[in-house]
């Protein structure tokens, strides 16, 4: 993974904002990470496939048999 310090971050943001776009970079300080800077491709992606996972995980602990429309739960989730 990609680092940079924090002073590194402080005197070029628009050099690591650059790096960020296609893999996240870890923002150090005293040689720990501390945060993570993404691009917003990245970022959005990351959020997409959450999303799509937490849903996929309540429509599969959904009990169709009882009745259940797949629809109505589609729509409760927002689907």
């Amino acid at each position: 993974m990609n680092t940079i310090s924090i002073s590194q971050l402080k005197t070029n943001p628009n050099r690591a904002i650059i790096n960020a776009f296609d893999y996240p970079l870890a923002v150090q300080v005293r040689n720990k990470t501390k945060a993570y800077l993404l691009g917003n491709e990245l970022y959005e992606k990351i959020i997409t496939y959450l999303e799509d996972h937490l849903d996929k995980a309540e429509v599969r602990k959904t009990d169709f048999t009882k009745g259940r429309d797949f629809e109505k739960v589609a729509e409760e989730l927002g689907l």
